[in-house]
């Protein structure tokens, strides 16, 4: 697809970049058979192709206006249309570019509802408090002691996860315990910038980046071996953070340095020897966030990795389709957020099971919300 994107109004990087992903895209429409909002909606401008004339449209100077907005907001960013795209067309990042340019035409109440949604949610002093209440589940157990390690790793701490669901990086820290390695656990205010990034607040998103980097960069320097994430959202958003950055930005080189030492838990794991651990619970149907398969690749691991333990695997349908958390999706999109949990939750209980495991906190507070049986994180079926 030819494109002109020669936006005063953004960077050359940005418009660079959105020319780049534009120009990928054949139009052969195989991300309509793998896109979540054209599945329930079936209007072509709620599928990525639909998107991404949008955004060429309005880049490209022509008209557009708030319906324009309404469709890009439709979409999750589960980029499930990444997966299925055989040109490699990077979606993600022109959503990015196309959000942040047409949120002026965003309703001015609109506006300042998701900016406050933003700041709670990022802001530990305010969210703690309210957020304790709408806790999932407490710590389990006590917490064991790693003497004399030679090996020490930084646990992201999350934003909303210690408050929601302490036990998952409590799990964590026993299962690396068992295993020798020590932990730093980051603070709850280190927020990976995620929900900055993807409400279109990209000059606050790239504050807090850059601070992460400063300081993720300096504990690497000083014997920390790896940065684990425990929510695949945080994991993909911090690997993705060299694509924020121009080749000549000297935090391009340390954004690749960082997105080198990070991993998901269970990328982490699956390098190790665990034979010291066993699954708590073997009746279980696993859900696969999309920030895990489609944002950071790694498909099926989780499930390998249950499988040493007896596990074992059943097919869910439309496993590759999103849950309809996405972030902060299902606070400004619950009609279609509701929907997309009904039939996913309906696919994972097809099987009977006990419980639903997962590996991101949205899906897991999503998901318990419609689900007749406990969500958790799968992480928490190893600490026993």
């Amino acid at each position: 697809m030819h494109s002109s994107v020669k936006q005063a109004s953004l960077t050359d990087f940005a418009n660079q970049k959105a020319n780049k992903v534009i120009g990928a895209c054949v139009h052969c429409g195989f991300c309509l058979a793998t896109c979540p909002t054209y599945q329930l909606l079936g209007d072509e401008l709620d599928s990525p192709r639909g998107r991404i004339y949008l955004m060429q449209s309005a880049l490209e100077d022509n008209q557009a206006s708030f319906h324009t907005l309404k469709h890009l907001d439709s979409c999750l960013t589960c980029r499930s249309c990444e997966t299925t795209c055989p040109s490699g067309v990077e979606y993600s990042q022109l959503l990015d570019i196309g959000r942040d340019f047409l949120e002026t035409k965003r309703p001015f109440w609109q506006k300042n509802y998701r900016t406050l949604v933003r700041k709670f949610l990022t802001t530990p002093l305010l969210f703690k408090p309210v957020g304790y209440f709408f806790r999932h589940s407490g710590k389990v157990g006590s917490k064991l002691k790693v003497e004399n390690s030679m090996r020490k790793v930084l646990l992201l701490g999350g934003c909303v996860q210690p408050t929601l669901a302490p036990n998952i990086n409590h799990s964590i820290k026993n299962i690396l315990a068992k295993l020798n390695i020590a932990v730093v656990e980051g603070s709850q205010s280190q927020c990976c910038g995620a929900i900055d990034q993807h409400l279109a607040a990209s000059e606050e998103a790239i504050r807090k980046v850059k601070g992460n980097i400063d300081a993720w960069q300096g504990q690497l320097e000083n014997g920390i071996e790896v940065i684990l994430s425990s929510a695949s959202g945080c994991g993909v958003m911090v690997k993705d953070y060299p694509s924020l950055f121009d080749k000549e930005d000297e935090y391009h080189a340390k954004a690749l340095l960082v997105a080198s030492h990070t991993q998901d838990i269970a990328e982490f794991l699956s390098k190790e020897d665990l034979s010291q651990l066993h699954l708590s619970e073997k009746n279980i149907s696993y859900h696969e966030p999309c920030t895990m398969q489609h944002g950071q690749q790694l498909g099926g691991l989780v499930e390998s990795l249950l499988g040493q333990f007896g596990y074992t695997q059943i097919p869910v349908t439309d496993s590759h389709l999103c849950c309809g958390s996405a972030g902060t999706y299902a606070i400004f999109q619950p009609k279609l957020a509701k929907e997309l949990r009904s039939n996913k939750i309906t696919h994972l209980t097809k099987s009977n099971p006990e419980m639903i495991v997962t590996s991101n906190i949205g899906c897991l507070m999503h998901l318990q919300k419609g689900s007749p049986v406990p969500v958790k994180h799968w992480v928490e079926l190893l600490d026993g």
